[in-house]
């Protein structure tokens, strides 16, 4: 998978982040969706394909 464009990407607060010090971001790119660290955007983020993004959902159920 390329690197995809993360530019106009629109970060929410993931619904499985809790309240205190673990809280992640999830931004929906073009096929892909994109986590990264809240307190640390700077550090990095991971990019997955949205076909995995959703089989890795469909397990947390």
């Amino acid at each position: 998978m390329t690197a995809p464009d993360l530019s106009q990407v629109i970060w929410r607060k993931s619904s499985f982040s809790t309240s205190e010090a673990n809280c992640v971001e999830v931004g929906f790119a073009p096929g892909a969706i994109a986590v990264r660290d809240t307190k640390d955007r700077d550090r990095g983020t991971l990019a997955f394909p949205a076909a995995s993004w959703a089989a890795f959902l469909r397990t947390q159920r």
